[in-house]
């Protein structure tokens, strides 16, 4: 057996002969490694993380094994879970390198959804050495009979993107599955590697485990490298008073054009597939030359498009590539040297990540172009400048209690082998999320299992697991367990129809809402194509090429982002720097704002002077806030008012996110129909909220009566019918994760109407007859601290509670307010119809 000191000189070797230099994060890591310990590694994206872990691996197999270059032993030795397809192989690659060039004979594979039956079928017969899968696959090897011979000499797992999986269910996946590991792989390591967040020490045990012997045995190790990252703005040359979403963007497209010229290769980064769609087919448009250099990426397209496109930015043959956030992790691809983010990110950490794919060298500066889609974005622009200044970070926050992925877990094993509920419950105990079950608890889930629930214990269907003499769960109907392996997952989304030529050929998916809505001969956009609807036959969609010009683009699910924490800190404060600048208007609260005099005007039009570029380009924009109300300062809460032909408009702005907006309007339109009889309907964006009624509100009464308060804050918000509507989307996840509705076998799903009705029963079911049920608790509980952000909510709370409100009476609507009030004229409106609705609001705004 070799000593540790001859093996980093393998690996130091092995770095002199690439002319690279090993980082001293690299090195205390594979001593770290080496002694048994496990651990947390915290590096930046294009640091070399994943030879900080590949190579103690395989230096821990030639430790064991001296005669490792005339004698191969089988089996598997290390997993290594990445959180996206696109990752696998870029990182298979990385580790062929290292076991080719020490001529260990170790082999290296691919495990995921794209991975082909056949070679499925091989890896059953004989695992490669080094395995590369997703949370998903791992937990499908462990729905696989006689799992315990595949893990038993597996001696480390890295979980890659931790950051990306922690504060995701996902992530719950990953702890009971290392849970299970733990017991069968006696040597086993656990490392996880993770961006810059906030709460580092706090995932590492949710990784290892709290109070658990990994997490005492365990190391954190920081790499002190900076990563320079430049933000550069691209800022239009015409600001217009009163900002809407979306239409600016593609204003824009002329300016981006020279930055692809300029740049070996760009990645554009949308936030949703639609516009990933819209800006790919306008780019061709407008530049036909772009043909065969420009391509697209998203999760939706077909996985042989996908590979093409990243070996093609390998290759150096694509000038540019439109994509969403599934080219957002550590794909290593160093032809890339400039990022475009079209539109705010919502988070700083979302940011940092795209940065990161530029430069994506040890030393390489990292580019960013933020280009708006509105022109208040350029608030976040500034804002964003101002986090990469300060190193900003965000906390991940883990989930508690997700009984759905955990009734799924002990489903799977059930499936398998089969479990004993005292062996899995000190494992299970041993997690992060599940620290806090009870005995109790824990009964309930092995009766839902055996039983159905106690309101549903009369149906067969929901009794899957039965109990053999000696007292083992196990799953015997072969088709439950078929079932249940096409279900494993915890990402939930609308129900995806394939879509195919005609003649064949698969093209990718779309989510079934979309297509629900066409008629035969309809064209939409999508893969880059424009595309005519045939029909829909068995959860297929048929269509043909067509030379018709369409707007048409699929909509995805959850593709409206959220403003994070610190990213509303953050513009809060940017918005403050303004109003610091600002003359104020001494009105009392209420009273209308009058135009400025003439010599405050002048003094206005200073108010961005000493600021970023990003703030005094949008100073049009600050001097017509002022005139028609105010920018708000540190101490100050802003409410406006002002009527239209659609009703009475009451507008308030914590800048807090549209998560925390539509909770806090939720609340105070109860609270407000408890001074009286009263109707509204709610809209908000990331800047604030909006309640229209057909009846002007006291807003004096709301001051007086603080309704903005804390207290009873819950109850109030249960009582709120949106509350409870949203609980009742949030238990059809929670119903598909459970196990309790089936989705359908693959190409024959069950329609998301039916999925969603079946869900709806139960949740009705579960509210009349068994509101204990720890399911239809969970849908209230994650509606509150996930979608409500409860936590966040009150915090916002206590800060008005803090500040002075100040009620501006408005003659009209003002730019603050401009792009609330449009947004709810999009559902009512086609594209076209609604941007010449907005123009002519704007003409008449402008003229008054």
């Amino acid at each position: 057996m070799r000593n540790n000191d001859v093996l980093f000189e393998i690996a130091n070797e092995w770095f002199r002969n690439q002319n690279w230099k090993p980082f001293s994060f690299q090195q205390t890591t594979w001593k770290a490694f080496l002694q048994g310990k496990h651990g947390l590694l915290n590096a930046p994206t294009g640091s070399g993380k994943t030879y900080a872990l590949w190579f103690p691996i395989v230096l821990d197999y030639i430790k064991k094994f001296p005669d490792y270059k005339t004698k191969h032993r089988t089996g598997l030795k290390a997993i290594w879970i990445t959180p996206l397809r696109a990752l696998s192989q870029e990182i298979k690659q990385s580790a062929e390198r290292v076991t080719r060039d020490l001529e260990t004979q170790m082999t290296v594979g691919i495990r995921s959804g794209d991975t082909s039956t056949k070679e499925r079928a091989q890896q059953k017969n004989q695992m490669p050495d080094l395995l590369i899968t997703t949370p998903e696959s791992l937990q499908l090897l462990l729905a696989t009979k006689g799992y315990h011979k595949i893990f038993k000499d597996c001696s480390a797992i890295v979980v890659d993107e931790w950051h990306e999986l922690l504060g995701t269910k996902r992530g719950v996946q990953m702890e009971l599955a290392l849970s299970r590991l733990k017991s069968i792989s006696k040597n086993l390591r656990i490392w996880g590697i993770s961006a810059t967040i906030g709460n580092l020490e706090e995932a590492r045990e949710v990784l290892l485990g709290p109070r658990s012997a990994a997490l005492e045995n365990s190391v954190m190790i920081k790499a002190d490298i900076k990563k320079k990252i430049t933000v550069k703005s691209i800022i239009p040359k015409e600001i217009e008073t009163f900002p809407w979403r979306g239409h600016l963007g593609l204003r824009l497209l002329e300016e981006v054009i020279p930055i692809i010229n300029h740049s070996k290769t760009t990645l554009l980064f949308t936030n949703t597939r639609s516009q990933c769609e819209i800006w790919f087919q306008k780019i061709l448009e407008k530049h036909p030359e772009y043909a065969g250099e420009i391509a697209m990426h998203h999760g939706s397209i077909n996985k042989e498009t996908r590979i093409w496109v990243e070996q093609a930015i390998r290759d150096e043959r694509l000038k540019a590539v439109v994509c969403t956030s599934s080219l957002d992790l550590g794909v290593d691809f160093a032809p890339v040297e400039t990022v475009i983010q079209i539109g705010g990110p919502k988070g700083v950490a979302r940011f940092l990540q795209r940065a990161g794919r530029s430069g994506h060298r040890p030393g390489k500066e990292s580019i960013i172009y933020f280009l708006p889609t509105h022109a208040i974005e350029l608030v976040e622009a500034s804002a964003l400048q101002q986090a990469v200044k300060q190193n900003a970070v965000e906390d991940r926050i883990p989930y508690l209690n997700s009984f759905d992925v955990l009734l799924q877990y002990l489903t799977t094993l059930a499936i398998s082998e089969g479990f004993y509920p005292d062996e899995i419950f000190k494992e299970v105990k041993q997690t992060f999320c599940f620290q806090a079950i009870s005995r109790d608890q824990w009964q309930w889930l092995l009766n839902f299992l055996v039983m159905g629930s106690q309101s549903l214990h009369s149906y067969d269907e929901y009794k899957k697991v039965e109990v053999a003499h000696d007292g083992k769960f196990i799953v015997n109907n072969r088709g439950i367990a078929m079932r249940h392996r096409f279900q494993i997952g915890t990402i939930v989304s609308d129900a995806n129809l394939s879509v195919r030529y005609q003649k064949g050929g698969y093209i990718g998916s779309v989510e079934e809402s979309f297509v629900a809505k066409m008629t035969q001969g309809d064209v939409f956009i999508f893969a880059g194509r424009n595309l005519e609807f045939i029909r829909i036959k068995e959860m297929q969609v048929y269509v043909r090429n067509s030379t018709k010009k369409t707007n048409k683009v699929p909509a995805w699910m959850g593709g409206r982002l959220t403003l994070s924490a610190q990213m509303s800190e953050l513009l809060r404060n940017e918005l403050y720097k303004v109003s610091s600048n600002t003359p104020t208007q001494n009105l009392p609260a209420g009273s209308p704002a009058a135009p400025l005099p003439k010599k405050e005007r002048t003094f206005a039009s200073q108010i961005t002077e000493g600021l970023g570029e990003e703030l005094r380009a949008l100073q049009p924009l600050f001097e017509r806030q002022q005139i028609e109300s105010i920018v708000p300062k540190p101490n100050e809460f802003l409410i406006e008012t002002f009527r239209t032909a659609d009703g009475y408009h009451h507008i308030f702005y914590p800048f807090e996110g549209r998560f925390v907006h539509e909770a806090m309007g939720s609340l105070l339109g109860y609270r407000i129909s408890l001074l009286g009889p009263i109707t509204f309907s709610l809209a908000f964006n990331d800047y604030g909220f909006e309640l229209l009624s057909d009846q002007e509100i006291d807003m004096q009464q709301v001051i007086d009566n603080n309704l903005f308060s804390t207290d009873y804050m819950l109850d109030d918000l249960q009582k709120s019918l949106n509350a409870t509507e949203m609980a009742r989307r949030k238990f059809r996840d929670i119903a598909v994760i459970s196990g309790l509705v089936f989705t359908g076998y693959p190409d024959k799903g069950i329609k998301m109407k039916h999925l969603q009705s079946n869900s709806q029963l139960l949740f009705d079911v579960f509210r009349d007859y068994e509101p204990d049920n720890l399911l239809f608790q969970q849908a209230f509980r994650e509606t509150f601290e996930h979608q409500l952000e409860e936590g966040r909510l009150r915090l916002a709370l206590e800060r008005i509670a803090r500040q002075k409100v100040t009620w501006k009476q408005c003659l009209q609507p003002t730019p603050f307010s401009f792009p609330i009030i449009t947004d709810r004229l999009r559902e009512k409106l086609s594209s076209e119809k609604l941007t010449d609705r907005i123009k002519r609001m704007i003409a008449v705004l402008t003229k008054k």
